[in-house]
């Protein structure tokens, strides 16, 4: 294989990667409250087979939800992932974690997210994230439309595709939640938008629900609203002899 600038796989620092995902597991924690998976979290795949999981992108969030449930879900494989090389020159860092710039909307963008996706993807030891729509999209935007470049990664590859659906909605507290749900593994390039919206749709009607006993829960954040209203509900509960529960609604589960 040719050699490739800024190869993130000989770039790729395992202690760095541990860090920055502990970083950003507390970020989760912190900024949601809870991340969550619709059951059924996620379906068997062939350790024998390139992965690569393709998103929606409804917000910012996005990359440091793939980590926490990469971590979650497929810790024995390494990730990997593309970004946009402007932003990356910014957090350079980011080159150290197995992130590999690419200049969207161009031809030497997309040939060297295909140049590099083939690298990565030549150990199926190793998988790549992607938010597939190439922009950032409501969740309920149809229809879904993707890049081209997921389905010609595939081709040359060999890879399998599994759409992730995320959305981050509000529900009874201070903090929104951080729903996921995964789709059905993909073979055939002709399917993957459909897919994905399959699992968009299956997570819209659950955060719909509001109900989180469909899905599992990865993480959970702080409960309540903290600062004084939090501290006089505390201090209500200890005069009146009471276990202090932070959350806005009495049942734990939520």
């Amino acid at each position: 294989m040719e050699r490739i600038d800024d190869d993130p796989v000989a770039l790729r620092d395992p202690r760095r990667v541990r860090f920055f995902e502990w970083i950003m597991a507390r970020q989760v924690r912190a900024g949601f409250r809870a991340l969550r998976v619709l059951r059924p979290s996620v379906p068997a795949t062939d350790p024998a087979r390139p992965l690569i999981v393709y998103a929606n992108h409804p917000g910012w969030w996005d990359p440091a939800v793939f980590l926490c449930l990469h971590v979650a879900r497929f810790g024995d494989r390494h990730a990997y992932g593309p970004m946009e090389a402007a932003a990356l020159e910014r957090y350079g860092f980011m080159k150290r974690i197995g992130m590999w710039g690419v200049a969207p909307g161009t031809r030497a963008g997309a040939a060297r997210f295909l140049r590099v996706g083939e690298r990565v993807l030549s150990d199926p030891g190793r998988m790549i994230w992607m938010t597939a729509q190439g922009r950032f999209a409501d969740p309920r935007e149809r229809p879904v439309a993707l890049m081209g470049g997921l389905s010609a990664l595939m081709g040359r590859t060999g890879a399998v595709a599994l759409p992730l659906a995320l959305e981050y909605p509000f529900w009874s507290e201070k903090r929104p939640e951080a729903l996921a749900a995964f789709g059905t593994i993909q073979e055939d390039p002709a399917g993957l938008a459909e897919a994905l919206e399959g699992a968009m749709d299956r997570l819209a009607a659950a955060a719909v629900a509001r109900d989180p006993a469909p899905f599992d829960t990865v993480s959970r954040g702080a409960q309540g609203t903290g600062g004084v209203y939090g501290a006089w509900k505390r201090l209500h509960a200890m005069f009146r002899g009471e276990r202090h529960d932070p959350a806005h609604l009495t049942d734990e589960s939520r």
